[in-house]
């Protein structure tokens, strides 16, 4: 299995301008990574129907619903850091992080994304990162076993 996050699948910054907008965004980058079909992008918006994906520390995880199992392909990540927060229902977000899970592998992945914005100080890294390639120094460990 290949890395579920490379830096071609990290955008700085993100064009969105409010919450559905970051949700295609982090989407499309999945699509076009190959790991999901792009019907994918409509079961993640219909998950934010039932329960939003914003997680706290400037984070939102947008990802699928269980029905769009057969729609991913392989495991993977999308990273888009806006310079503007998005107005993620009330919330500030500063991150969009697309999660495809391959088998149910996605809470795997959750688990790895949440360690690292649980802690401020890597949180604040990653804001301040001047480029894609920094961002993705930082969140290499989502790669690792």
């Amino acid at each position: 299995m290949g890395d579920i996050l490379t830096a071609s699948q990290i955008k700085t910054p993100g064009t969105a301008t409010n919450k559905d907008e970051a949700i295609r965004e982090a989407g499309q980058i999945l699509v076009d990574s190959g790991a999901v079909g792009p019907e994918y992008i409509d079961a993640m918006f219909e998950r934010e129907k039932s329960v939003s994906t914003y997680m706290g520390n400037f984070l939102a995880i947008p990802h699928g619903t269980n029905e769009a199992k057969d729609s991913i392909k392989a495991s993977a990540l999308s990273v888009v850091r806006y310079e503007n927060p998005i107005d993620w229902d009330g919330n500030e977000v500063r991150f969009a992080i697309g999660i495809a899970g391959y088998e149910g592998g996605h809470l795997e992945i959750l688990g790895k994304v949440a360690i690292i914005f649980s802690d401020m100080d890597e949180v604040d890294k990653l804001v301040a990162a001047g480029s894609s390639q920094e961002i993705f120094d930082l969140l290499n460990a989502v790669n690792e076993d």
